[in-house]
């Protein structure tokens, strides 16, 4: 007997324009949003208090350094807003040019040297950094690499060589600026996603081993790194002969204790903190909040981490999982690393305090990749609505017949038989 078709009556189809509006109408992570537009709110509270009397001094008005924050929050903004609907698959056409774009924008800050705190790190008068974006091209540049590699990646000529010439020509280019903080940033992240793509645990030892070997020399090779190491070594041995800017901000964690000495009532940001709208804007924080301040901003950042790890667990595919892991590990480890420099506890970098610091580079980079880690949970939401669509119509013969169960198949042969 030859196979039979079977048919199933009143099986009604799909309206693609029904399912265009339920895509649409796709409600995004609402707990990411929620913790996201808390640290966007609070860090703008804190923001002007720690920068309103550098703005008064240095261009004369108060909101100055506020006003800009809020113009590089829009343009984030927008560009989370369109990265949310944009399918993260479609990133494959942009990766080569992405990475290319990056390599010269980073070659051009060492040709121009626009020198600021004794480095050249940034373009257009001070506007764009290059290194904040190479965090982002770099995770996204991964994860596809080490996605379409997932198979191969145990074979160290198709997994570790390559991709440690990759890291280590950016890393490089970010290191002569010198950033040793963005470089060994870099270097962090390419392991930490060549562990999340299953790479074999053999190499993994193996990069860790050269990354620390690289960071060394790179610290002995350049005076600022080597200090920075033996201001932290003797921080750690005692307090008082830590980094001026360390001294500085535990001076400020003493000063607000458990509740703070009130929003905008501090005074370790009017005798000396070094930039205390940026790198040190936690320790602003914790002066004027307390403890409890603290603990509410780490608090924020742990929600975070949950739920975009929430989101990487759940994706269709291990494209979106390695893209949602990858870059919120990135944004909780800046803020992990800028926190724990405050108190001493790592050398002093460069990392900002994602969110709230204030930089036109970092919030943009760091919303667009917010942005990104959406774009996966908006694409999960959708792969489950076409799959309960499939169900739908199976569920939905019920209706005209309004009977308790489905109406069962019919052999096509039979029916033709009895016409």
């Amino acid at each position: 007997m030859g196979e039979q078709a079977f048919v199933i009556d009143d099986v009604p189809a799909v309206d693609p324009r029904v399912l265009a509006r339920r895509r649409t109408r796709i409600r995004t992570d609402v707990p990411i949003i929620l913790v996201i537009a808390t640290i966007v709110i609070f860090g703008l509270l804190m923001l002007y208090s720690a920068s309103s009397d550098i703005s008064l001094l240095v261009f004369g008005n108060p909101t100055y350094i506020f006003r800009r924050q809020i113009i590089w929050l829009l343009v984030g903004g927008l560009a989370a807003i369109f990265l949310n609907y944009f399918d993260y698959h479609k990133f494959r056409r942009l990766l080569l040019p992405m990475l290319l774009t990056l390599w010269v924008a980073l070659v051009a800050v060492l040709i121009i040297k626009d020198v600021r705190f004794n480095a050249s790190r940034t373009l257009l008068g001070g506007s764009i950094q290059p290194s904040e974006l190479a965090k982002l091209v770099i995770i996204i540049y991964l994860c596809f690499w080490l996605y379409v590699r997932q198979d191969k990646l145990n074979d160290i000529n198709v997994g570790l060589i390559p991709m440690g010439l990759m890291l280590g020509f950016t890393g490089g280019l970010i290191w002569l600026q010198p950033d040793l903080s963005a470089g060994a940033t870099i270097l962090i992240l390419g392991v930490l996603l060549f562990i999340l793509a299953g790479g074999d645990w053999r190499q993994i030892v193996l990069i860790t081993v050269i990354g620390i070997l690289v960071g060394f020399v790179m610290v002995k090779v350049i005076h600022t790194g080597e200090a920075r190491i033996d201001s932290y070594i003797a921080g750690l041995k005692d307090p008082i002969k830590a980094s001026y800017q360390v001294r500085r901000s535990l001076e400020a964690v003493v000063r607000g204790g458990l509740f703070g000495v009130g929003i905008g009532q501090g005074t370790v940001k009017l005798t000396g903190l070094p930039v205390p709208h940026m790198d040190s804007i936690f320790a602003i924080i914790v002066e004027e909040t307390g403890m409890l301040g603290a603990i509410f901003v780490m608090s924020l950042y742990g929600i975070f981490l949950w739920r975009g790890l929430t989101i990487a667990k759940r994706a269709q595919d291990q494209l979106g999982s390695l893209l949602a892991g990858g870059l919120t590990i990135w944004i909780v480890m800046e803020a992990a690393i800028n926190m724990a420099v405050i108190i001493g506890l790592f050398p002093v970098t460069g990392n900002v305090l994602p969110l709230i610091s204030y930089g036109g580079s970092n919030m943009v980079t760091t919303m667009a990749g917010i942005g990104i880690i959406l774009s996966v949970a908006r694409n999960t939401t959708i792969k489950q609505i076409e799959k309960g669509d499939s169900l739908g119509t199976v569920v939905n013969l019920r209706r005209r017949d309004r009977r308790r169960r489905v109406p069962r198949p019919r052999r096509a042969g039979r029916d033709a038989r009895q016409s």
